[in-house]
């Protein structure tokens, strides 16, 4: 099952059954994904330019990006 979060720029996109779980994303914005809160990811407390490059570091691409404002 796909989830989606938004900061209002662009649309995280986590895809569950890809995640290797390996904490980077947690480690490199911890004040964005925090797996022991619901929902784990809080796309607000970071910049889109900071969130495009966390999401860039996933490993197992779990995490994808759409960008929301060219509609």
């Amino acid at each position: 099952m796909i989830k989606e979060y938004t900061n209002g720029e662009i649309t995280i996109v986590w895809q569950p059954e890809k995640c290797a779980h390996s904490g980077i994303c947690a480690k490199t914005l911890p004040d964005v994904y925090k797996p022991q809160e619901r929902p784990w990811i809080r796309a607000d407390k970071a910049t889109t330019a900071e969130l495009k490059h966390q999401i860039g570091l996933c490993p197992s691409g779990a995490l994808s990006w759409r960008d929301n404002t060219h509609k």
